[in-house]
């Protein structure tokens, strides 16, 4: 398929030209546990607010708000983690370290106002940090899911002025949770297919796009039971291959053998199929919305569930437990939302294919702000029009973000 007619076509929006007098410069930080990360700043003559944009996979530097924002005299900082465009060893835990390094930077150069842009998986990611940040250091977390130290007690992680989050969705595990194909018969087989689990067999209310499916609540029922059964099922793969490379390191240091290191060191790398069968996103009536039929990869789940592309489709077990396991990760914005008590702007997009009304709700309502506005735009996930002809989600974005800013920071 070409053009229009791609799976996956609308992903994508072009980002726009920045001001002529826009200067960008890129800087490389070493965050506090050695890792080096990269950043771009963006700014304008008279920029004194600086709003972050960070996502834990994917480079922003061309996310489409940023030159929105510079034509309203906005610094933008757009940072890599260093798990960028490879999530294949993503730990939420160190990617804070990650963030705190670049807050560390922009304070450094002065800037009056220090404000988290969260779009997407970036939600979760400052909500995280921002619940982290605002603890004393000894109450922070110590280590991951997954057993392995992370010294957020020792680096330095200054709290931001405030909190924008544009269309969040409730944190990379959760968003699995709610996708995952529970209908997978046998893990190491991806045709494999409990019959009476499959989301796009028409005996269970799926029908034939793009005519919207219809499911009814006890299928529902047991279908969101069984998806939390297989995370459960994976999770225990996850910690068994953990606890097996734990022995192996203590074996290591009692006997110093090339092969208990080896056996320590020998990787495992968990194959995750099917990940794109959210019942909400081919039955409209579900929590209803403005969004099209469909999920944020395309038009036909019920094809793309089948292929290469979906979420924490290949992961090692710490970054399992730590990102994908909506039953195991830190990173879940509910959880996290009440630590975010800076001035807060949360601004739904009505047409969301990842954050269902449902949960924007849920989040909006955790966070723990005393300053808090929540807002909604026509837009849909990534920020593109509803309708062809409408402004896009992030023109109307960028209007809201901006006159909020505007109130709180001149």
């Amino acid at each position: 398929m070409t053009g229009s007619t791609r799976l996956g076509a609308g992903r994508y929006l072009e980002p726009g030209c920045r001001p002529e007098r826009t200067v960008s410069t890129v800087h490389e930080l070493t965050t506090h546990d050695g890792a080096t990360v990269r950043g771009v700043l963006a700014t304008v003559p008279g920029a004194r607010t600086v709003l972050c944009l960070m996502h834990p996979r994917q480079d922003l530097t061309h996310h489409p708000l940023v030159p929105l924002l510079l034509q309203a005299r906005v610094a933008v900082w757009t940072q890599q983690t260093r798990s960028v465009n490879n999530d294949l060893t993503l730990v939420h835990e160190q990617a804070l370290l990650d963030v705190a390094a670049g807050t560390v930077f922009l304070r450094e150069r002065g800037f009056d106002a220090v404000v988290t842009l969260g779009h997407s998986g970036g939600g979760t990611l400052y909500a995280f940090y921002h619940e982290q940040a605002g603890l004393a250091p000894d109450r922070r977390i110590a280590t991951t899911p997954g057993g392995r130290p992370v010294d957020l007690a020792g680096a330095p992680m200054p709290v931001p002025d405030a909190a924008v989050f544009l269309a969040p969705h409730p944190g990379q595990g959760a968003l699995l949770l709610g996708c995952i194909d529970p209908s997978v018969a046998d893990e190491s087989d991806p045709l494999s297919v409990v019959p009476e689990l499959d989301p796009y067999d028409p005996a269970n209310g799926f029908a034939e796009p793009p005519a919207s499916s219809s499911y009814d609540p006890e299928f529902l029922a047991r279908y969101r039971a069984a998806q939390r059964d297989r995370v459960t099922r994976i999770d225990a793969v996850a910690r068994a291959h953990l606890a097996r490379t734990g022995e192996a390191r203590s074996a290591f240091r009692r006997t110093g053998s090339a092969i208990d290191r080896r056996r320590s060191l020998a990787p495992k790398v968990i194959t995750v199929f099917r990940t794109d069968a959210d019942p909400r996103t081919v039955d409209l009536s579900l929590d209803p919305s403005d969004r099209p039929y469909g999920s944020l990869f395309g038009r036909r789940p019920d094809l793309i569930n089948y292929g290469q592309v979906g979420f924490g489709r290949l992961t090692t077990p710490e970054a399992w437990l730590s990102t994908w396991s909506g039953l195991s990760s830190n990173a879940d914005f509910v959880r996290c939302a009440p630590g975010v008590v800076a001035p807060t702007l949360f601004v739904e997009l009505t047409g969301d294919q990842a954050a269902f009304p449902a949960d924007s709700r849920r989040m909006a309502g955790a966070l723990g702000a005393a300053d808090r506005t929540v807002t909604a735009v026509r837009g849909l996930h990534f920020g593109g029009a509803v309708a062809e002809g409408e402004p896009t989600g992030n023109e109307l974005a960028a209007g809201r973000i901006v006159d909020w800013l505007a109130e709180r920071f001149g």
